[in-house]
């Protein structure tokens, strides 16, 4: 793969069903780079607890939509979630997440990735974003 990087912007119905494009999208842009399974399968993983926060969280109506942006570049893969929902923003330490109100779901996509930010969006919503290197 060259230099550049490739990008794709998805944007699903915030419905649990719909997360499985996520999924899949992120599996075809896997075969540019061919990621080991294992990678491939924590990725899959993290993505889906991203999207699942949105769909769970984000609209009280159970109406609105998800963004997913993917971004290869040569030595990692970029992944944001993004929802113009109510918005959240967890505590900063660990420690300090209640694991009986989905916190597991951002504990756990700390454990797979290399970098993560979760930030409130400007007019409103939440943007989680995380970074995975890849080896060369």
């Amino acid at each position: 793969m060259s230099s550049e990087s490739a990008v794709i912007n998805l944007t699903i119905p915030a419905k649990a069903e719909y997360i499985t494009l996520g999924r899949l999208a992120l599996t075809a842009l896997a075969r540019a780079r061919e990621f080991p399974e294992e990678t491939l399968a924590d990725l899959k993983l993290a993505l889906t607890e991203a999207c699942s926060n949105s769909v769970r969280h984000a609209y009280s109506s159970g109406d609105g939509t998800v963004e997913i942006l993917y971004e290869l570049q040569s030595d990692r893969l970029i992944v944001e979630v993004c929802d113009q929902g109510r918005g959240f923003v967890p505590p900063s330490g660990l420690e300090e997440i209640d694991f009986g109100e989905g916190g597991l779901g951002i504990a756990i996509i700390r454990a797979i990735v290399d970098d993560l930010e979760i930030s409130e969006k400007m007019g409103g919503g939440s943007r989680l974003r995380f970074v995975k290197r890849l080896d060369s």
